[in-house]
């Protein structure tokens, strides 16, 4: 497709910021995926274009957080593969079924996050990880690898969900979204190859965004790690909210 000043211009600001947010508390597709819809790419490339995208934001972001020490590889590197394995699942079965069904139970689940955690105020400011035992590893994997096949299924607030997960596992803030960007960004490996082979991915639009949401991504983990973990549960309930407000007007008015 054709490019021209204004549409790279668009492509790189809303990378940017997108990254930005999607960086801390996930939700940056809500700002990436317009930015191409707007530029002309119809739907299904443009999602398949964001996950390439947001694969090098995602990546940029595992590394800032590793770096940082908020990534625990030792609990995490054993479910990575099945994640991959769901996602891409989740990706193929999205042929199969109409991924607006579950629009109406995504709304739910995010009112549920929301509420549970502006009641539990001080939530996610300390880490208070137990050891996992059987039951509660079990639930906690069965969780991982379901929003695994959920972000290639639909997508939408995968990212919250992820972090949901980690702080009922006993993460604080800062390691929950270090955790859940390591996650996504296998979840989002998964789905851009079954789009590659389905060669839905336009390569020039996402390799510019792609380049500018390393730079966001990259700043905007920075960010969190200066700020702490009060910044980062404040970002989460304000991106829980707009995710909320965004699924309601897809499913009633769209």
């Amino acid at each position: 497709m054709e490019l021209d000043l204004t549409k790279v211009i668009i492509i790189i600001f809303f990378g940017f910021v997108g990254a930005f947010i999607n960086a801390t508390v996930g939700g940056g597709g809500l700002i990436t995926l317009p930015a191409l819809l707007s530029v002309g790419l119809p739907p299904s490339a443009a999602i398949a274009t964001n996950k390439l995208a947001a694969s090098m934001g995602n990546l940029t972001s595992s590394l800032t957080f590793f770096k940082a020490g908020k990534i625990d590889l030792k609990l995490l590197g054993p479910i990575l593969p099945f994640v991959f394995i769901f996602s891409m699942l989740g990706a193929w079965t999205v042929h199969l079924i109409d991924s607006e069904l579950l629009r109406p139970l995504i709304i739910v689940m995010l009112i549920v996050v929301l509420i549970y955690t502006l009641l539990k105020k001080n939530w996610g400011q300390l880490e208070e990880r137990k050891p996992l035992d059987w039951k509660r590893g079990t639930l906690f994997v069965a969780s991982i690898l379901l929003l695994g096949f959920y972000d290639g299924f639909f997508g939408p607030g995968a990212g919250s969900f992820m972090m949901f997960v980690l702080l009922i596992a006993g993460f604080d803030f800062l390691q929950a979204a270090g955790n859940a960007k390591l996650l996504n960004f296998i979840s989002n490996i998964a789905a851009l190859i079954m789009f590659l082979i389905l060669g839905e991915v336009v390569f020039t639009y996402g390799l510019i965004m792609g380049a500018s949401m390393i730079v966001g991504a990259f700043f905007g983990t920075k960010f969190a790690l200066s700020k702490g973990t009060s910044f980062v549960r404040m970002l989460f309930i304000i991106m829980t909210v707009v995710l909320i407000i965004k699924n309601i007007y897809d499913y009633w008015f769209a």
